[in-house]
């Protein structure tokens, strides 16, 4: 996949690699869509490590255990995000492990040529 603009959208699945790297244009905005796990854990959020160039907004744990959340990248400048998507058991103590990892590269467009 090359350089995305405007909207993408990434799905993760059961048995998916649990890191994905996506390329995209300023303003772009990214849907995620992780679909519900085969293990006892659920999807309990997303961070991203730089929000200045994607922030993560709009999560959403469906029933079933599909979540969804969304990333608007940066309007203007580029740089680069690591976005990463935790997960637990419901019932067990302790902090959510980092169960998916989507590296987010904002690539302006040319200024010339």
């Amino acid at each position: 996949m090359g350089t995305v603009a405007g909207h993408a959208e990434v799905a993760v699945a059961p048995g998916d690699a649990p890191r994905r790297e996506l390329c995209v244009r300023p303003g772009t905005v990214v849907s995620l869509l992780l679909e519900p796990r085969v293990d006892d854990k659920r999807w309990t959020g997303v961070r991203s490590s730089a929000p200045a160039f994607a922030v993560a907004s709009g999560w959403r744990l469906d029933a079933d255990g599909t979540a969804h959340a969304s990333l608007r990248c940066a309007g203007t400048r580029g740089g680069r995000t690591v976005v990463t998507v935790t997960a637990k058991a419901p019932d067990v103590a302790g902090a959510a492990r980092v169960a998916f990892t989507l590296d987010v590269n904002v690539v302006p467009y040319p200024e010339r040529g």
